[in-house]
């Protein structure tokens, strides 16, 4: 059961709320529960619920939540995993909105069968069950701290979403090390129902929060996480930490697509697509998420480094490449603007190069200067330490600057390095909150981080592209391969679904004899290719069943016997329906398209670098389904052969619209036939521009249900 939007708000401001477990030991997590939330100023009312009743932290406490007589929003649940159902119970007959289950020792120990009669008991009776085997929730927007965490968590901007409990509880402390404030903090744990998706829908609309910082070790429902994440992600920025690996599909080894569809690049060309941020650990996610909070949006990406040596400087050019921020480099405009403030022997190009000769008057000026051009959209300040700068007013300059360029609503960072005094002002900008950063290259990733938000919004389009297809002619050959118990499609049928698609293809006949070999072969001309036609034979070639460039009657005889003999001996019980007989076609560039329906994230594309050698060389890309000419393109551009397409050495441009073409129609197909499950065509030769592409080989994979739409 997932419930909409509008009754979530229940469990991040609830009216009352019930602590089962509620303890006088202060060594119990329902004491520290029950504590929390006194000392975190929550306004509404609490109840602890305890077998022994009595007065629990000065409060009445109840023998069973039943015994309440007035509305419980949220009940906490805090003891035991084997009196867990029985609570639940209780919290039904008593009509408990929401049920957080900080209770362990359920799926995460193999306890499965537990877990789900709670939930879908929990569920039946409308309650909805945060948990089980977390360390409960932070809600700023109602002062509700029902956590076992510490005490003192600041109200601010960032909300932290996370699987891992006692990860969550390490952030807590981290984000008062780092003086960052939250708007909530909430551990999904063993993720039985509410899940992330349903934690964003919230977040989205709270006001307190700017940005979501999501840590996840695995994803049971993908699509789902993916409308989530395209909602969010059109208002504020969301960063994600992911660890761990899910398991493969269970067709994964049928095809290509399958294979090289391991979760972690799935997930992270998807989150990608999707906008959001993927930090590599735990620093990069906090220093993005600081940064992102209290830095304002970019007017444009023309960003100048301002700097006091050549070699950090030079560090911070390739950190901006890596991290995709674009310098400015209007060398007359950057003159006029830095001239003034520049020493003789320094340099305004950029980075511009004030010297280790520079004073704070020199730093003072030129940030002056660059807070004031309508050319500059964003600074990178690096400070290495030198004798002549008085490192005293280090502090007062950092401070100063962010403070004004933030109300100019202009992004500046300050990278910082030397020796104690240096690392002492360091750790007090960053406890003020300031934007400084010890690591050129952390300041950059920062900075980078505004502008892959910046990119995507302003890419951004809700535009969908699909092809014309009629799913009719492609259901008829479903239904004939099911019919005969086959779920995949032989090659002459594959042929047919291309067609059906306006996919091109080269001209092909099927022969069941040696005879019909010949006659087809003479009928489509010389140069030809064979290959043996067999549900049997996934890879054709591994079988010896392809013959290429046969060019005239005897190499034909000769390559329809040679199929035969290889393929019997390759798999002696393998039902041969025939051999192709195909068109030599002209080379191109080959190339791979595959779709699928994963497991986890539902219908996706793929595009890459073909032919035989794909499972090595693994130069694909990942999209989910639908998608537009846009983000197919962004693909397309993804993988490390795309400088061929361009055209190299010579070479013309390949046919990118035919690429992009055909990428749409076999999505469209995917999505208007939901009896397919896998498409692969490899390879798919590209020509030359305006020459279009040509499916040399349709791989197509079946199951049973309804037919197209």
């Amino acid at each position: 059961m997932k419930s909409p939007q509008s009754d979530i708000q229940a469990l991040f401001e609830p009216k009352s709320l019930a602590v089962i477990g509620a303890a006088r030991d202060e060594n119990k997590i329902g004491y520290k529960v029950l504590k929390n939330i006194l000392d975190g100023g929550y306004q509404g009312k609490i109840f602890p619920v305890n077998p022994q009743g009595g007065e629990i932290l000065g409060l009445k406490a109840y023998r069973s939540v039943e015994e309440v007589n007035e509305p419980v929003d949220v009940a906490s649940i805090v003891i035991p995993a084997r009196f867990v159902y029985e609570a639940v119970e209780s919290c039904a007959r008593k009509k408990v909105k929401y049920l957080t289950i900080i209770s362990s020792g359920f799926s995460e120990i193999g306890n499965n069968e537990e877990e789900r009669r709670i939930v879908s008991f929990a569920n039946q009776h409308h309650m909805r069950v945060l948990g089980p085997n977390i360390f409960g929730i932070y809600s700023a927007a109602a002062s509700l701290n029902a956590t076992f965490g510490s005490s003192s968590i600041s109200p601010g901007r960032v909300a932290i979403i996370t699987q891992s409990g006692a990860l969550g509880v390490a952030m807590i402390g981290k984000t008062s090390v780092e003086n960052i404030g939250l708007s909530a903090i909430v551990s999904v744990g063993n993720k039985t129902d509410v899940d992330e998706a349903d934690l964003l829908e919230y977040l989205v609309t709270d006001p307190h929060t700017k940005i979501v910082l999501m840590y996840i070790e695995g994803v049971r429902d993908g699509e789902r996480l993916i409308q989530a994440v395209k909602k969010a992600t059109q208002k504020i920025p969301v960063v994600v930490i992911k660890s761990g690996r899910s398991e493969r599909g269970a067709l994964a080894a049928a095809s290509h697509t399958g294979s090289l569809a391991g979760s972690d690049e799935i997930f992270d060309a998807i989150m990608r697509q999707c906008g959001v941020l993927r930090a590599e650990n735990l620093e990069e996610a906090f220093n993005w998420c600081k940064f992102l909070a209290n830095t304002p949006f970019p007017a444009g990406e023309n960003t100048v480094i301002v700097t006091n040596g050549g070699g950090i400087g030079v560090m911070a050019t390739d950190a901006c490449e890596k991290f995709g921020v674009r310098l400015y480099d209007d060398t007359l405009s950057l003159k006029e603007i830095f001239s003034t403030v520049t020493p003789e022997f320094g340099s305004t190009k950029n980075p511009v190069d004030l010297t280790g000769g520079a004073t704070f008057s020199h730093y003072r000026s030129a940030l002056e200067e660059a807070l004031k051009s309508d050319q500059i959209d964003s600074v990178i300040a690096l400070y290495g330490e030198t004798a002549v700068f008085d490192a005293e007013n280090l502090s007062s300059m950092i401070g100063d600057n962010s403070r004004r360029y933030k109300e100019q609503k202009k992004p500046l960072v300050f990278s910082i390095f030397g020796g104690e005094m240096i690392e002492s002002c360091l750790l007090a900008m960053k406890k003020g909150g300031a934007a400084v950063y010890g690591d050129v290259y952390q300041a950059v990733s920062c900075l980078g981080s505004v502008y892959r938000y910046y990119h995507y919004l302003k890419e951004y389009s809700e535009a969908i592209d699909e092809a014309a297809i009629d799913p009719a002619p492609i259901d008829r050959v479903i239904d004939q391969a099911l019919k005969e118990g086959r779920f995949f499609l032989l090659a002459q049928e594959g042929q047919a679904v291309m067609r059906a698609a306006g996919i091109p293809i080269p001209q092909t006949r099927i022969a069941r004899s040696l005879e019909e070999a010949v006659r087809a072969a003479e009928t489509i001309g010389y140069p030809v290719v064979m290959k043996v036609v067999s549900g049997d034979i996934l890879h054709k070639s591994d079988a010896g069943g392809v013959a290429l460039d046969l060019e005239d009657k005897k190499e034909a005889i000769d390559a329809y016997q040679a199929i035969l003999r290889n393929v019997r001996a390759y798999k002696a019980d393998a039902k041969i329906e025939g051999v192709e007989v195909s068109e030599m076609v002209e080379k191109g560039m080959e190339t791979i398209i595959g779709a699928r329906r994963d497991r986890t994230f539902g219908p996706l594309i793929m595009f890459g670098l073909g032919g035989i050698y794909v499972e090595v060389m693994k130069d694909v890309a990942f999209r989910a389904l639908p998608i537009n000419r846009r983000e197919i393109m962004a693909m397309v551009k993804e993988i490390r052969a795309y400088p061929l397409l361009l055209g190299v050495r010579g070479e013309e441009k390949k046919d990118l619209d035919g690429v992009v073409d055909t990428i749409i129609k076999v999505g469209t197909i995917l999505q208007r036939c939901p009896r397919i499950t896998d498409i692969e065509i490899n390879p798919l030769l590209v020509y030359e521009h305006g020459r279009g592409v040509k499916a040399v080989d349709a791989r197509i994979l079946l199951t049973s249900g309804k037919k197209g739409v």
